[in-house]
């Protein structure tokens, strides 16, 4: 189980104290930390630059919960025509927005097989690549 410090670390480095002298260690596992409905969870890898706007960068993880209600713009993972998208789900006008730019609205029609497969809750960015197969 990973230790857990509630402490915000600052990007650009401003002294050398060790964050260690005044914080509280809770125990607490990345389970409990990121994921609101285990039984209903699963991990994706995302794939592509289409996302980046919203900060989603090709080879990021994904945390995607099929028990969260689907909310409008929510970012959710879906099979459209049997492939695997991560997009903003437009429920108003049926349409999933990429967050790229230059990136056309795909608006849904008849005949496409279409199903969320769930909420994207959390990405996580890798700054090393996983050595073990996913």
């Amino acid at each position: 189980m990973l230790k857990f410090i509630p402490i915000k670390a600052h990007a650009g480095l401003v002294g050398f104290e060790s964050p260690a002298t005044e914080y509280t260690q809770l125990n607490l596992d990345l389970d409990q930390l990121l994921i609101d409905h285990p039984s209903a969870t699963y991990i994706g890898i995302a794939e592509g630059e289409s996302m980046r706007g919203v900060g989603i960068f090709s080879g990021d993880l994904l945390i995607v919960d099929r028990a969260q209600e689907i909310k409008n713009h929510d970012i959710v993972v879906a099979n459209l025509n049997g492939v695997f998208v991560c997009k903003k789900i437009d429920k108003i006008q049926r349409c999933l927005i990429s967050a790229g730019n230059g990136l056309a609205p795909y608006f849904l029609q008849d005949g496409d097989e279409f199903q969320v497969e769930g909420v994207v809750t959390r990405s996580i960015r890798l700054h090393r690549p996983i050595k073990k197969k996913i």
